[in-house]
C-alpha cells in the first residue's frame, strides 16, 4: 500500500477571521468548500497555489467555546523564500509567538492559538 498526505484540520471558531488570517499571514486561499445541507458545519481547504497539500478548516456552527489545544505538541510549518520579508509582516500582524534565531525558525499563533512554524525554503 502506497499512501499520501491529503491535508492537515485545524477546528475554528471564526471561519472569516481564520480565512483572513491564513490569507494575509500566509497567502493561503480557499480551493474547495464543503458547506453541510443543515448549516451545521463547514469545510474549507485552503491551498497555496505550490503545492497538493490543503489545510482543511472546519468550521462548527454551534461551537461556543474555544478549542482545548493541550500542550501544542503538534504544529503545522510553512516555508518562505525570505524569512525577512515573513518576519517583518509576522511581526506587524503581532502573531510571532516563539522565536529561535540560532535555527533560523519562528512560531505565529493563528486566531484560535494554533502554532505555525515558519522555516526557510530549502534551496
Amino acid at each position: 500500500m502506497n499512501f499520501s498526505f491529503a491535508h492537515f484540520n485545524f477546528n475554528v471558531l471564526d471561519l472569516e477571521r481564520s480565512l483572513k488570517f491564513y490569507k494575509e499571514a500566509l497567502g493561503l486561499e480557499p480551493v474547495r468548500r464543503k458547506d453541510a445541507q443543515d448549516g451545521s458545519f463547514t469545510l474549507v481547504y485552503l491551498g497555496d497555489k505550490k503545492t497538493g497539500f490543503e489545510l482543511e478548516l472546519t468550521y462548527l456552527r454551534d461551537r461556543k467555546e474555544p478549542y482545548n489545544l493541550g500542550e501544542l505538541e503538534y504544529h503545522l510549518a510553512m516555508a518562505t523564500e525570505d524569512m525577512k520579508a515573513a518576519h517583518e509582516l509576522h511581526e506587524k500582524m503581532g502573531v510571532i509567538c516563539y522565536e529561535n534565531p540560532d535555527m533560523g525558525i519562528y512560531f505565529i499563533n493563528d486566531p484560535d492559538g494554533y502554532w505555525i512554524e515558519i522555516v526557510p525554503s530549502k534551496l
